[in-house]
Protein backbone atom coordinates (compact mmCIF):
# COMPACT_ATOMS: atom_id res chain seq x y z
CA UNK A 1 0.00 0.00 0.00
CA UNK A 2 1.40 3.40 -1.00
CA UNK A 3 1.79 6.13 1.66
CA UNK A 4 -0.98 8.16 -0.02
CA UNK A 5 -3.46 5.27 0.02
CA UNK A 6 -2.51 4.49 3.62
CA UNK A 7 -3.11 8.09 4.67
CA UNK A 8 -6.45 8.31 2.86
CA UNK A 9 -7.55 5.01 4.42
CA UNK A 10 -6.72 6.37 7.88
CA UNK A 11 -8.54 9.64 7.19
CA UNK A 12 -11.68 7.76 6.15
CA UNK A 13 -11.46 5.41 9.14
CA UNK A 14 -11.32 8.38 11.49
CA UNK A 15 -14.05 10.43 9.79
CA UNK A 16 -17.77 10.32 10.53
CA UNK A 17 -19.03 13.01 8.17
CA UNK A 18 -17.45 12.79 4.72
CA UNK A 19 -18.72 14.73 1.73
CA UNK A 20 -17.51 13.88 -1.76
CA UNK A 21 -17.37 16.59 -4.41
CA UNK A 22 -16.86 15.20 -7.91
CA UNK A 23 -16.60 16.17 -11.54
CA UNK A 24 -16.22 14.68 -15.01
CA UNK A 25 -13.21 12.58 -14.05
CA UNK A 26 -15.47 10.38 -11.91
CA UNK A 27 -17.45 9.34 -14.99
CA UNK A 28 -14.62 9.02 -17.51
CA UNK A 29 -13.79 5.66 -15.94
CA UNK A 30 -17.30 4.59 -16.99
CA UNK A 31 -16.37 5.54 -20.58
CA UNK A 32 -18.25 8.83 -20.49
CA UNK A 33 -15.93 11.43 -22.05
CA UNK A 34 -15.62 14.97 -20.81
CA UNK A 35 -17.67 16.83 -23.41
CA UNK A 36 -15.13 19.66 -23.48
CA UNK A 37 -12.83 17.31 -25.38
CA UNK A 38 -15.15 17.90 -28.35
CA UNK A 39 -13.86 21.46 -28.58
CA UNK A 40 -14.61 23.45 -31.72
CA UNK A 41 -17.36 21.28 -33.19
CA UNK A 42 -18.17 22.24 -36.75
CA UNK A 43 -21.83 22.30 -37.73
CA UNK A 44 -22.05 21.95 -41.51
CA UNK A 45 -25.66 23.06 -41.71
CA UNK A 46 -25.09 26.32 -39.81
CA UNK A 47 -21.57 26.95 -41.16
CA UNK A 48 -20.51 28.16 -37.73
CA UNK A 49 -17.81 26.79 -35.44
CA UNK A 50 -19.39 26.24 -32.02
CA UNK A 51 -17.69 25.33 -28.77
CA UNK A 52 -19.36 22.63 -26.66
CA UNK A 53 -20.29 25.35 -24.15
CA UNK A 54 -22.22 27.20 -26.86
CA UNK A 55 -23.90 24.02 -28.04
CA UNK A 56 -25.34 23.37 -24.57
CA UNK A 57 -26.34 26.96 -23.86
CA UNK A 58 -29.88 28.19 -23.25
CA UNK A 59 -29.63 30.45 -26.30
CA UNK A 60 -28.62 27.58 -28.58
CA UNK A 61 -31.43 25.40 -27.19
CA UNK A 62 -33.96 28.07 -28.13
CA UNK A 63 -32.50 29.19 -31.46
CA UNK A 64 -31.24 25.90 -32.92
CA UNK A 65 -33.24 23.10 -31.22
CA UNK A 66 -32.58 20.54 -33.97
CA UNK A 67 -28.82 20.95 -33.66
CA UNK A 68 -29.02 21.14 -29.87
CA UNK A 69 -30.72 17.77 -29.59
CA UNK A 70 -28.48 16.20 -32.20
CA UNK A 71 -25.43 17.12 -30.09
CA UNK A 72 -27.20 16.35 -26.79
CA UNK A 73 -28.23 12.82 -27.81
CA UNK A 74 -24.84 12.05 -29.32
CA UNK A 75 -22.53 13.51 -26.69
CA UNK A 76 -24.35 13.75 -23.35
CA UNK A 77 -26.51 10.64 -22.96
CA UNK A 78 -24.78 7.30 -22.39
CA UNK A 79 -27.51 4.72 -21.68
CA UNK A 80 -25.05 1.80 -21.49
CA UNK A 81 -22.73 3.42 -18.93
CA UNK A 82 -22.33 1.56 -15.65
CA UNK A 83 -21.08 2.74 -12.24
CA UNK A 84 -17.34 2.29 -11.76
CA UNK A 85 -15.19 1.65 -8.69
CA UNK A 86 -15.51 5.27 -7.52
CA UNK A 87 -19.32 5.27 -7.61
CA UNK A 88 -19.47 1.87 -5.89
CA UNK A 89 -16.98 2.88 -3.19
CA UNK A 90 -18.91 6.05 -2.33
CA UNK A 91 -22.19 4.14 -2.14
CA UNK A 92 -20.57 1.59 0.18
CA UNK A 93 -19.08 4.34 2.34
CA UNK A 94 -22.52 5.92 2.64
CA UNK A 95 -23.94 2.53 3.68
CA UNK A 96 -21.18 2.33 6.32
CA UNK A 97 -22.27 5.72 7.68
CA UNK A 98 -19.08 7.47 6.57
CA UNK A 99 -20.20 9.47 3.53
CA UNK A 100 -23.11 11.80 4.29
CA UNK A 101 -23.51 13.33 0.83
CA UNK A 102 -22.21 13.33 -2.72
CA UNK A 103 -22.08 16.65 -4.56
CA UNK A 104 -21.63 16.10 -8.27
CA UNK A 105 -21.22 18.21 -11.39
CA UNK A 106 -22.10 15.17 -13.51
CA UNK A 107 -25.49 14.61 -15.15
CA UNK A 108 -25.38 10.85 -15.75
CA UNK A 109 -27.11 9.52 -12.62
CA UNK A 110 -24.38 6.92 -11.98
CA UNK A 111 -24.02 7.75 -8.28
CA UNK A 112 -27.67 6.80 -7.72
CA UNK A 113 -27.27 3.75 -9.96
CA UNK A 114 -24.45 2.60 -7.67
CA UNK A 115 -26.67 3.00 -4.62
CA UNK A 116 -25.87 6.46 -3.23
CA UNK A 117 -28.96 7.99 -1.63
CA UNK A 118 -27.92 11.57 -0.79
CA UNK A 119 -26.75 13.10 -4.07
CA UNK A 120 -26.80 16.79 -4.94
CA UNK A 121 -26.74 17.06 -8.74
CA UNK A 122 -25.53 20.62 -9.33
CA UNK A 123 -26.09 20.48 -13.08
CA UNK A 124 -29.21 18.28 -13.18
CA UNK A 125 -29.62 14.89 -14.85
CA UNK A 126 -30.12 13.52 -18.36
CA UNK A 127 -32.45 10.94 -16.79
CA UNK A 128 -35.12 13.59 -16.16
CA UNK A 129 -36.90 15.57 -18.86
CA UNK A 130 -40.00 17.75 -18.64
CA UNK A 131 -42.48 19.28 -21.05
CA UNK A 132 -42.01 23.05 -21.00
CA UNK A 133 -45.76 23.50 -21.40
CA UNK A 134 -47.57 20.92 -19.23
CA UNK A 135 -44.56 19.73 -17.18
CA UNK A 136 -45.13 16.04 -17.95
CA UNK A 137 -42.12 13.86 -17.09
CA UNK A 138 -40.13 11.81 -19.62
CA UNK A 139 -37.05 9.62 -19.19
CA UNK A 140 -33.88 9.58 -21.27
CA UNK A 141 -35.21 6.81 -23.52
CA UNK A 142 -37.99 9.11 -24.69
CA UNK A 143 -35.37 11.69 -25.71
CA UNK A 144 -33.16 9.17 -27.48
CA UNK A 145 -36.08 7.65 -29.38
CA UNK A 146 -37.53 10.99 -30.44
CA UNK A 147 -37.09 12.10 -34.03
CA UNK A 148 -35.50 15.53 -34.07
CA UNK A 149 -36.91 17.81 -31.38
CA UNK A 150 -38.65 15.85 -28.58
CA UNK A 151 -42.30 16.88 -28.38
CA UNK A 152 -44.75 16.07 -25.59
CA UNK A 153 -47.41 13.65 -26.88
CA UNK A 154 -49.86 15.05 -24.32
CA UNK A 155 -49.85 18.72 -25.27
CA UNK A 156 -47.37 19.23 -28.10
CA UNK A 157 -44.94 21.29 -26.02
CA UNK A 158 -41.16 20.99 -26.39
CA UNK A 159 -39.54 18.61 -23.91
CA UNK A 160 -36.46 20.03 -22.15
CA UNK A 161 -33.81 18.02 -20.32
CA UNK A 162 -33.60 18.72 -16.60
CA UNK A 163 -30.00 19.81 -17.14
CA UNK A 164 -28.59 23.22 -16.23
CA UNK A 165 -27.53 24.74 -19.54
CA UNK A 166 -24.95 27.49 -19.87
CA UNK A 167 -26.59 30.88 -19.16
CA UNK A 168 -28.99 29.19 -16.70
CA UNK A 169 -28.72 29.44 -12.92
CA UNK A 170 -28.19 26.52 -10.59
CA UNK A 171 -31.13 25.27 -8.53
CA UNK A 172 -31.30 27.14 -5.21
CA UNK A 173 -32.47 24.11 -3.22
CA UNK A 174 -29.66 21.93 -4.57
CA UNK A 175 -27.09 24.63 -3.83
CA UNK A 176 -28.41 25.06 -0.28
CA UNK A 177 -28.28 21.33 0.35
CA UNK A 178 -24.74 21.06 -0.99
CA UNK A 179 -23.50 24.06 0.99
CA UNK A 180 -25.09 22.70 4.17
CA UNK A 181 -23.50 19.28 3.69
CA UNK A 182 -20.04 20.66 2.88
CA UNK A 183 -20.07 23.13 5.78
CA UNK A 184 -20.83 20.34 8.27
CA UNK A 185 -18.32 17.80 6.91
CA UNK A 186 -15.24 16.77 8.88
CA UNK A 187 -13.64 15.51 5.63
CA UNK A 188 -14.13 16.80 2.10
CA UNK A 189 -12.88 14.56 -0.70
CA UNK A 190 -12.66 16.29 -4.06
CA UNK A 191 -12.24 13.92 -6.98
CA UNK A 192 -12.15 13.94 -10.75
CA UNK A 193 -12.47 17.68 -11.18
CA UNK A 194 -10.03 20.40 -12.18
CA UNK A 195 -12.14 22.94 -10.24
CA UNK A 196 -12.52 25.36 -13.14
CA UNK A 197 -16.32 25.30 -13.56
CA UNK A 198 -18.02 28.00 -11.50
CA UNK A 199 -20.14 28.56 -9.52
CA UNK A 200 -19.95 24.85 -8.67
CA UNK A 201 -16.23 24.87 -7.86
CA UNK A 202 -16.75 27.75 -5.42
CA UNK A 203 -18.76 25.52 -3.10
CA UNK A 204 -15.62 23.95 -1.66
CA UNK A 205 -14.87 27.26 0.10
CA UNK A 206 -17.70 26.45 2.54
CA UNK A 207 -15.65 23.58 3.96
CA UNK A 208 -14.51 24.19 7.54
CA UNK A 209 -13.59 20.65 8.52
CA UNK A 210 -10.36 18.85 9.33
CA UNK A 211 -9.31 16.97 6.18
CA UNK A 212 -9.30 18.32 2.63
CA UNK A 213 -8.40 15.57 0.17
CA UNK A 214 -7.82 16.10 -3.55
CA UNK A 215 -7.77 13.20 -6.01
CA UNK A 216 -7.31 14.19 -9.64
CA UNK A 217 -5.04 13.17 -12.51
CA UNK A 218 -3.86 16.74 -13.03
CA UNK A 219 -3.09 19.56 -10.62
CA UNK A 220 -5.84 21.92 -9.45
CA UNK A 221 -6.02 25.40 -7.97
CA UNK A 222 -6.77 23.88 -4.55
CA UNK A 223 -3.80 21.49 -4.35
CA UNK A 224 -1.78 23.86 -2.16
CA UNK A 225 -4.59 24.02 0.41
CA UNK A 226 -5.18 20.28 0.65
CA UNK A 227 -4.05 17.99 3.46
CA UNK A 228 -3.60 15.15 0.98
CA UNK A 229 -3.18 15.29 -2.81
CA UNK A 230 -3.22 12.17 -5.00
CA UNK A 231 -2.65 12.56 -8.72
CA UNK A 232 -4.33 9.44 -10.02
CA UNK A 233 -7.67 8.12 -11.29
CA UNK A 234 -10.39 8.48 -8.67
CA UNK A 235 -11.83 4.98 -9.25
CA UNK A 236 -8.43 3.35 -8.88
CA UNK A 237 -7.71 5.25 -5.67
CA UNK A 238 -11.06 4.65 -3.96
CA UNK A 239 -11.06 1.03 -5.12
CA UNK A 240 -7.72 0.46 -3.39
CA UNK A 241 -8.90 2.22 -0.23
CA UNK A 242 -11.98 0.00 0.01
CA UNK A 243 -9.78 -3.08 -0.11
CA UNK A 244 -7.96 -1.89 3.02
CA UNK A 245 -10.96 -0.65 4.99
CA UNK A 246 -12.01 -3.19 7.58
Amino acid sequence: MSPEIEKLTEIIKNSDNIVFFGGAGVSTESNIPDFRSSNGLWNEKLKINFTPEQLVSHTFFLQYPDEFFRFYKDKLIYPDAKPNAAHLALAKLEEMGKVKAVVTQNIDGLHQAAGSKIVYELHGSVLRNYCMKCHAFYDEKFILESEGIPVCPECGGRVKPDVVLYEEGLDDAIISGAVNAISKADTLIIGGTSLVVYPAAGLIHYFRGKNLVLINKSTTSADADADLVIHDAIGKVLGEVMEHLS
